[in-house]
């Protein structure tokens, strides 16, 4: 394995966001976000928002953060963003996953392209692009994995936007223009979620959260310290370019386990916890998600819909191209990094 140079500027889109957060602290010298150990840097960060509300956020994790608020579409704002970039390191996390209409999920590809143009422009090191399990859809078997090589079957469009945003950073590589490696995160989970995952929770604690069928349906998960650890070594790896890794914790875990590590996980922290357990039918899945794609197809999206759709399905990957190519080795399993993410809202005064 050969180690890049460190970069002198880094620059962080969807800076706001959950991943984006993680990233900036750990870079900020946050030891707690990644097993205890951080990947503290100097030189200059740059943070992409897409609100004023998340500048904030942002410098609450990483104070001497450069924080750019826009539209990453916006060729003006990537221009502030990329001046004077030359050599930077670059992640793209920017992305729509639960969009108000259908269509937004263009943004997607179409800021991909952007970032991708206005990137080669300034002419940076590695670019790390965050995609996504949904461009490969759900695996064909209960025992199946997905592959390092899996080809393409997006799931509805956000599986679709993923994988044209892919596209185009594939693009970019085989014309020798930009130095890329694509990192592909399932369901993560970990400080700094968002209301979905709190409500996710919420609903196990009091529950009501549904096991579907037999509840042995797999699901690939990462810790996001483990992924802002894949993400680094991904960046770093000077080997890796043009190629694309899984980044997941250790192994699938079938959704019974990862309700009760859930429950158990709020149970340790002093909370009470209902031991019933809802269970559906697993038909009902895929009527959700029949559901989901006839509202999509009509330009609406409905996210509790679309979530229902994919609970019944196994998804899960295969993280061993990522294991002997970037040296990357999950630290946190799925009962502690449960108990940092309830321990993080509990914390901040967050109710579960």
């Amino acid at each position: 394995m050969t180690a890049r140079s460190t970069a002198p500027t880094t620059i962080v889109t969807g800076a706001g966001g959950w991943l984006g957060r993680a990233l900036l602290a750990s870079f900020s010298g946050d030891a707690s976000v990644n097993g205890d150990q951080s990947h503290a840097r100097d030189g200059v960060l740059r943070a992409l928002v897409h609100t004023a509300d998340e500048v904030a956020d942002v410098l609450a994790v990483a104070e001497r953060a450069e924080v750019h608020v826009g539209d990453m579409t916006d060729p003006s704002v990537l221009a502030r963003v990329f001046e004077g970039t030359a050599g930077a390191s670059v992640i793209h996390a920017a992305g729509v996953i639960h969009p108000k209409r259908a269509s937004d999920f263009v943004v997607n590809s179409v800021g991909a392209r952007a970032v991708v143009e206005q990137a080669i422009a300034a002419g940076v090191g590695r670019f790390v692009h965050v995609s996504s399990n949904s461009p490969f859809g759900v695996n064909s078997a209960p025992d199946d994995v997905f592959r390092a090589d899996e080809p393409y079957r997006p799931y509805l469009g956000y599986g679709r936007s993923k994988m044209d945003a892919e596209l185009v950073v594939r693009a970019a590589v085989d014309a020798g223009d930009l130095d890329a490696v694509i990192v592909r995160p399932p369901w993560f989970y970990g400080p700094f979620q968002p209301e979905r995952q709190t409500s996710f929770f919420r609903l196990v604690r009091r529950g009501i959260f549904p096991l579907f069928g037999s509840g042995e349906n797999r699901r690939s998960m990462v810790y996001i310290g483990n992924l802002v650890d894949g993400i680094v070594r991904a960046e770093q790896q000077a080997d890796a370019t043009g190629k694309a890794y899984w980044i997941a914790d250790a192994r699938p875990y079938p959704m019974t386990e990862v309700v009760a590590t859930v429950k158990q996980a709020l149970a340790d922290a002093g909370l009470k916890v209902s031991q019933r357990q809802v269970r559906v039918p697993g038909f009902f899945g895929d009527l959700a998600e029949k559901g989901d794609a006839f509202l999509q197809e009509r330009g609406r999206y409905q996210q509790e819909l679309h979530v229902v759709g994919e609970l019944n399905k196994t998804i899960a990957c295969d993280i061993s191209a990522a294991r002997a190519d970037l040296g990357y080795e999950p630290t946190v399993d799925l009962a502690e990094g449960m108990r940092r993410s309830v321990r993080w809202c509990l914390d901040r005064g967050i109710e579960l």
